[in-house]
């Protein structure tokens, strides 16, 4: 999920704001004043009625701040690396830079979020009842929708299965209880597909018998719980077709390096076009690694830009690219494989780069062992050469077995 709007940093972690976000703060300011607000601000004025459905979108925005920067500041307290917060209409994504090593870890940040949409709808639902002596019946009731909003937040949320919060506290206490987490993951998965069937057929059956449009809203939850679950059914196969692998078995080895003192237009013209790659490692007039820029980065600098931008301006910085080691397993390196490299990852052995790992690389290992077959990465022996930019250390001699 790509936030439209950067909010800025809490407590040192990237907050950014959905398109969603926007909709639903514009829906509550535009519809409350006709559909809630106008008969109990009868004696104050439509002002009074448009002030409290602001005050009510703003309070929703913080809510679900609330709901989602507990999971950010229990996973880093964890001793897991945060790397942004993006807020949706139901919630939130946070991206995190490995996973929980432990059921416990994994129960806390999971749970910690709708555990404060619900202690907020419990705080929002106390101050509603404390103003009803008052008679301020429009403040009661902008208290009131707000805790209706974050039971919704946190109920919705504990529904068991991935990715909501419920899946992972689901398939934490399996684990806890296993001790294994990828059959916890499954376990967790098929629960919440029988809970979506479940859900689906109670809307089948008062489509029959009832109102239609009863039957609707449970039919369709359903159907998305079910898509969630096979999804995360899914991706837990995937992860066991590469429990086995290494990083050596899916990298690309000796990838192509680009001098970062090659303007963008001169790398177009002499090396691009005439090379499949996608991504190329830069190194600085000493041979040392300078960065990764992508065709992605390429096409943004306009074509008035091109012969004035050199490679290096462009490039992702060394320290936010993921590195890996051959011999490290393949899934401890997938959740580090994003950000600014746009999905890949280099290679050292030690200081030396001896490879390039990119998702169609982890595709095409995939696809091989689901035929039988075993990838062993692709040979990608070009480099650009340079007087000045000699490549990254010596090529590598041999192939990763």
């Amino acid at each position: 999920m790509v936030p439209t709007v950067w909010l800025g940093r809490f407590e040192g972690i990237r907050v950014g704001l959905h398109w969603s976000v926007f909709g639903m703060a514009g829906l509550l300011v535009a519809g409350l004043p006709i559909t809630q607000w106008s008969p109990l601000a009868a004696g104050q004025g439509i002002f009074a009625a448009i002030v409290a459905s602001v005050i009510t979108a703003v309070l929703f925005v913080l809510s679900l701040c609330a709901h989602e920067l507990p999971h950010a500041l229990v996973a880093r307290r964890s001793g897991i690396e945060v790397r942004e917060v993006t807020l949706w209409l139901l919630g939130g994504v946070t991206r995190l830079r490995g996973a929980p090593r432990s059921p416990g870890v994994e129960f806390r940040v999971a749970f910690a979020g709708p555990l404060v949409s619900l202690l907020l709808a419990a705080i929002f639902g106390f101050a509603t009842w404390m103003t009803s002596p008052i008679g301020d019946s429009l403040s009661g009731a902008v208290l009131g929708y707000l805790a209706v909003l974050n039971l919704i937040l946190g109920g919705f949320n504990l529904i068991p299965v991935a990715p909501l919060d419920g899946g992972r506290v689901l398939r934490s206490i399996l684990w806890a209880a296993w001790h294994d987490r990828h059959r916890a993951t499954i376990g967790s998965a098929r629960a919440a597909r029988f809970l979506g069937f479940a859900v689906c057929a109670l809307g089948v059956l008062t489509l029959l018998r009832g109102p239609i449009g009863l039957g609707v809203w449970p039919l369709l939850v359903g159907l998305f719980v079910v898509n969630l679950a096979l999804a995360e059914e899914r991706d837990a196969e995937l992860g066991t077709s590469l429990a086995a692998m290494r990083v050596r078995d899916v990298m690309t080895v000796r990838p192509a390096t680009a001098p970062a003192a090659t303007t963008v237009a001169t790398f177009l013209r002499d090396n691009a076009m005439m090379r499949q790659h996608s991504a190329y490692p830069l190194v600085d007039p000493v041979g040392r690694f300078a960065g990764l820029v992508t065709l992605t980065r390429l096409r943004a600098v306009p074509p008035g830009q091109r012969p004035s931008t050199l490679l290096g301006e462009i490039a992702c910085a060394p320290t936010e690219i993921p590195r890996a080691t051959p011999d490290e397993p393949l899934l401890a390196l997938l959740p580090r494989m994003s950000g600014c490299a746009d999905g890949r990852a280099l290679v050292f052995d030690a200081d030396r780069l001896v490879g390039i790992v990119s998702p169609s690389d982890i595709s095409r290992a995939v696809t091989l062992r689901g035929l039988g077959l075993d990838w062993h990465g692709g040979a990608d022996v070009a480099v650009v050469r340079s007087r000045v930019s000699p490549p990254l250390g010596r090529p590598a001699a041999q192939r990763w077995p």
